[in-house]
Parts: C-alpha cells; structure tokens; sequence
C-alpha cells in the first residue's frame, strides 16, 4: 500500500494496537514501533467499562476477551471507618444489556495478548518490535518517520505519527518538551494471588473497593476467575519513573496495620507473595494533543491517576476517534492537520473530565475523621440506582 495512506504508531500497548487494528480496519497501512524486544505484561489487572469493551467488540475481540474476562456482578464499596461494605453498584448482566456492552474486569497480559494476535493476524498492520523511534521531519509528502533497530536506521515516509508510548512519550518530548509527569506524592502496590488461597466469600465476582486513612485497596478477579487481583495506594516520596519496581512486602503490611485497617483487608495483602509498585504520575490537562500530521494518544497525552478505572478506557476512546476522523477525510498530507483538529476537539473535554473525576475521587477514597463520616453518609444516602447513574456519562459514551 501507498506511503500515502501509511500511519507510524510508536508504542505497542493497549492505546497503540487498538489504534492500529482500528485504522487498518479503516483502510490505512499500519506501521508499529516498539522499543520492545517482545511485548511482555506490564501491571495486572483492568477494569474495562462499557465505554472500552463496545469499541473493543466493534473491532472483533469479543471471543478473544470474553474467554478470559471476568463481568463482576457488582461494585462494593468498603469503609474502614464503617467496618464493612456502605454500598453495592449493581453491574453484571442487566447493567450491561442496559449500556449495549459488558463491563469486563481482566489481566492486563490477556488483553495485549488478544490485541496483539489480531494485529498479527492483520495484513495491513506491521508490529516491528525492538524498534526505536528516533525523530520525524514533515514536509510536503507528509513526514519522514525515523527509526532505529540494533545498528540498522531507517527513514520511511508516511501520512502521519501517532505517539502511543505512554506518559514518558518520546514523540511528546519532540512535541512539547515542557509538558512533563506530575508526580502525585502517591505509589500504587499490585500483586496478585491464586482465587482458591482465599475463603469462597472473598472470590465472589466482583469489584470491593475499601477506602481508609490516606490509603485504598482494590481488589477483583482476574483471569476468567482464576486469581485476585489487589492494588493498594499509599502515600510515599518514592517517585522512580516506570511502571513495575519490587516492593518489599513487610513496608505494605506495617502501613496498613498502623493505620488500623480491618481484619479482611490485611489478610489480604498478606496472602500476596510478591508486590510490584509504581509511583503514580498524571499529565496536566493543557498539555497539547497534536502538531502538523503529528498526534498524541492514551497516557502521552492525559495521563491520568487510576482512580476512575478509565485510563485504558480513555486510550481505547482515543484511538477509535482518531481512526474515525483520519478516515472521513481525503488520505492527504493537506488533510490530516484538519482530522487532527477534530480529533483534539472531540477528546480534550471529555479526557479533562475524567482527569478531574479521578483526582478527586483519589482525594475522596483517602478521607479522615469526620469528613470519612460525611463521605460515608453520602454514599449510603445516594443509594446503589444512583450511584450507578452518576456514572453513565462515562459507560454510555458512543463515537
């Protein structure tokens, strides 16, 4: 296919293959870059809302995910202050026929592995892995991508590049080399353990959410049911760029029991035998989405703190408007700075809302004394229909 209709994606994560399978599936020719020499998990588990799972299902990975996917049946949200569960947000079946797709809880592993079998399965989507991304020159064909891999470097011509390569994007730093992480002042632990180490009342399909003194615990099934996944965040001045450090065990357990968290919780925490941690960073919201035929998309550009469950969610958003607006328009260099445009102007509002969301329900889920107390009352006086509600602008969100 034509250099022409020719789009560079760097970065094979979630953002950037569903990117590339939603443009090749749009008639482009996909050219991955990934620094990678294989593509290996990073994290544990997700959550997929409705939003996420219907795009994923429009791009034919319903068979691939639904088999190794858990639809928890409900969220629990657990007070420490409280000593047990304040609320339970139905989920399951009838919340997902309601939103027209499922809400899918899953190992990060299995939803790169479903993604990459169907970029390679993809005739017109080449993954070229160990391949670094170096610079890129427009001009009037388009743009030059420049790459790297071992010795050998290569200049290719293309339409246009997306920079899918996470919040310490190089295409960012060519971008917009002042639009830095913020570090959030807090770490994320995550560990994983197999289902059957735990009582059967603690394996139920489901999202428990725990909030408690300057700390919160998540925990959910991942692998079609098979084992827990746990994330507790904690404050910390720890900050090392990354995604996966080893945590030491002993650190999280004496923090939660100082903290005088509940029985069930640190039970949990000590059936893990191995913690991974990252230091959690966000991206400001005015950072820019695009210059000339060169875009930004997922983590790159709204990197975001967990506490909405929608940074995957938001990056697969991204990528099936990006495909949407590159495609309704003349696959011409004179084009895309317009398509761009739009892309931006369809996402940064609604990205900038869920950044905002997730900040402060951080803020919230960490609550002390009487303002706990007063989050508490609030969440049992909305009621499971209402807290479902407040939601649906995220879940019912269509291109």
């Amino acid at each position: 296919m034509a250099a022409r209709r020719t789009i560079f994606i760097t970065g094979a994560g979630i953002g950037g293959l569903t990117a590339s399978l939603a443009l090749a599936n749009k008639g482009f020719r996909v050219v991955v870059l990934e620094k990678a020499e294989r593509l290996e998990e990073v994290g544990a588990g997700l959550q997929l809302s409705p939003n996420a799972s219907r795009i994923l299902i429009e791009l034919g990975l319903n068979d691939r995910l639904s088999r190794r996917a858990v639809m928890p049946e409900a969220i629990s949200i657990m007070s420490v202050r409280a000593g047990g569960e304040l609320l339970r947000v139905p989920l399951g079946k009838e919340a997902s026929e309601r939103a027209g797709a499922p809400y899918w809880v899953i190992h990060r592993a299995d939803l790169q592995a479903a993604l990459a079998d169907a970029v390679d399965a993809h005739p017109d989507i080449d993954l070229r892995l160990g391949c670094h991304f170096e610079d890129f020159a427009s001009h009037a064909r388009g743009l030059t991508v420049v790459h790297r891999r071992g010795n050998e470097r290569r200049q290719d011509v293309g339409l246009a590049l997306i920079g899918a390569d996470g919040v310490w994007s190089t295409v960012r730093n060519h971008l917009y080399p002042e639009a830095q992480p913020q570090f959030s002042g807090l770490i994320a632990w995550r560990g994983t353990l197999e289902a059957r180490q735990l009582p059967r009342e603690y394996t139920a399909p489901r999202v428990q959410l725990w909030m408690g003194p300057n700390a919160h615990l998540v925990a959910y099934p991942i692998s079609a049911g098979r084992q827990i996944n746990l994330v507790a965040v904690l404050p910390g001045t720890w900050n090392r760029p990354g995604w996966s450090e080893p945590g030491d065990e002993q650190e999280l357990r004496n923090a939660f029991e100082a903290a005088g968290w509940t029985g069930t919780v640190r039970m949990l925490i000590g059936a893990v035998d191995s913690w991974r941690k990252w230091a959690l960073f966000s991206m400001r919201e005015d950072c820019g989405w695009y210059q000339g035929a060169v875009a930004l998309l997922g983590d790159a550009v709204h990197g975001m703190l967990p506490f909405a469950a929608q940074g995957a969610g938001m990056a697969i958003e991204d990528a099936a408007v990006l495909a949407h607006v590159l495609s309704e328009r003349p696959a011409e260099s004179s084009q895309v700075v317009a398509a761009l445009k739009r892309y931006e102007r369809l996402r940064r509002s609604r990205v900038a809302r869920v950044q905002r969301l997730a900040a402060r329900q951080g803020r919230i889920y960490h609550l002390t004394g009487p303002m706990a107390l007063a989050r508490d009352l609030t969440i049992k006086a909305l009621g499971p229909q209402r807290m479902l509600a407040r939601q649906r602008w995220i879940y019912d969100w269509r291109l």
